[in-house]
Formats: C-alpha cells, sequence, structure tokens
C-alpha cells in the first residue's frame, strides 16, 4: 500500500507537552529480525503488465535523482507515472506557500492518474524521495490499455480503489486523532502490523522531518514522541533502522 497522507506542514515551533500520560501494562518481547529484513513502507503496488511492452510509442522510462522533480503543480497532465523502482512524494502549495503532503509512494505505485479523467492541469508535484526508475505512459496509451485489456483494467481499478482506501483512513486518522497516535499508527503500519502479510518488524532508516511530514507535525514533536515510544519498550532504534513492537498499538487504541 502506498503511504498516503492528507497533511499539512507545519513550521511554529513544538509546543510544550506536559507528563506523558500512564498507560495500560503490557507484555514486551524481545525484538528480533533476520538479517535483511527491514521494511520500508509498504501499500498497494502494481506489476507493471508485460502487455504494455508492445508499445514502443507513447512510453518511456527515465532515472530521477533525489529531490528531482518528475512533475509540478499546474504542468499539463498528459501521461500517468509508474515508479519501477525507488520512492516519490506527492504535494500541493496552496496560495500562501504552505505544502501539503499527499502522498509517500514506493515502487508498484503509478502516480498522476488524475489525467485519464481530464484533468488539463497537475493538481500536485511530485518528487523522487531517492534514486528512482520511473515509467511515463502517455495519456492515450494507458486509456487504450484499460480497453483493450479487460484484465489490466480489472487490476488498475482494484489497486486505485485500495490506494483510495488507504487515504481516506489516513484522512480520518489525521482529523481525529493526536500527532502521537498518528506516529503509532504510521509506524505500524510501516511495520506491516494489521495487513494481510505477516509483519516485519524492522523497518528500513527514515529520518525525523520524514516522519514529521507525514504526520503534519515537527521534527522536534516526533523526537519527543519516539524517545517516549523508547522509554516504554515500544520501539528501539539506531543507525540501521528501528524495531517496532506489537504493544505498540497501547497507543493508538488508548483515550
Amino acid at each position: 500500500m502506498a503511504t498516503c497522507f492528507a497533511t499539512m506542514s507545519s513550521t511554529a515551533p513544538g509546543v510544550p507537552l506536559s507528563r506523558p500520560f500512564p498507560l495500560p501494562p503490557v507484555t514486551l518481547h524481545p525484538l528480533k529480525t533476520a538479517p535483511n529484513q527491514v521494511a520500508a513502507a509498504r501499500g498497494p503496488v502494481f506489476e507493471l503488465p508485460v502487455s504494455l511492452n508492445r508499445f514502443m510509442v507513447g512510453k518511456s522510462r527515465r532515472e530521477y535523482r533525489m529531490n528531482e522533480s518528475v512533475f509540478t503543480q499546474g504542468d499539463p497532465a498528459n501521461s500517468v507515472f509508474y515508479i519501477q523502482t525507488g520512492k516519490v512524494k506527492l504535494a500541493v502549495v496552496s496560495m500562501s506557500g504552505k505544502e501539503a503532503v499527499i502522498a509517500h509512494l514506493e515502487a508498484g505505485s503509478f502516480f498522476g492518474e488524475t489525467c485519464l479523467s481530464g484533468e488539463p492541469l497537475r493538481v500536485s508535484s511530485a518528487y523522487a524521495l531517492q534514486s528512482s526508475t520511473i515509467v511515463r505512459i502517455e495519456n492515450t496509451v494507458m486509456q487504450d490499455m484499460l480497453h483493450r485489456e479487460p484484465e489490466f483494467a480489472e487490476q488498475f481499478l482494484a489497486y486505485m480503489l485500495s490506494r483510495n482506501n488507504r487515504m481516506q483512513a489516513d484522512l480520518v486518522d489525521h482529523l481525529f486523532n493526536s500527532c502521537e497516535k498518528r506516529l503509532a499508527r504510521l509506524l505500524m503500519l510501516m511495520a506491516n502490523y494489521g495487513q494481510e502479510s505477516e509483519p516485519i518488524p524492522a523497518i528500513a532508516k527514515i529520518s525525523q522531518e520524514t516522519l514529521a511530514e507525514m504526520i503534519g507535525t515537527t521534527r522536534s514533536r516526533v523526537s519527543f514522541f519516539l524517545n517516549r515510544f523508547r522509554d516504554l519498550g515500544y520501539i528501539d532504534y539506531n543507525c540501521a533502522g528501528m524495531l517496532i513492537n506489537s504493544s505498540l498499538v497501547n497507543i493508538v487504541l488508548h483515550d
């Protein structure tokens, strides 16, 4: 699943926090993981069909450097993009210059698909979060694929519905939950807890700035909560990554 958010970045200084509220007792388990089992934020992924390789015209592949722009808000919307490798951030900027992060997408994700519904201009900007290989598919080629390949169209629709459901859940989380709960939920999703596949409690290294951007708060508050989670035994982290204990769910469930 894509890691999707409807959050507003904040530049305000961190608000002083009172003494953390007490949590119910939990059973802590040693956090162990096998070598190379380090997960990044996962979401619904889509395998680009082999049939698309038949189209030589209207399809191209390009390498993007970290932080390089794929497209900018207001550009003509005339193509769909597919992340073959790497990660992409989608964001919008208000008239006052505030940036809202819509999604963090990884390999196996489509983006820029609003052009299929007739949107003439890009309503968001896309940036490579790391070195990425991205396939560009012209609007007409993508529409032809959806009409001529029923199996592909069915899979693409299921993928888009799954991603839309995740974005709605993230929006509800942002509207009704505290920063602390949003951070705990994000970490558990990144470790694949509550998903169909087995959890991988070791997640890849991610900066506090990125986590803050994802949940719509400041880096200082993320640092405060991470230290608190670690003191309570819910997580552990070092320069290589972060280990997530299933007991972190207590933060999400606590009122």
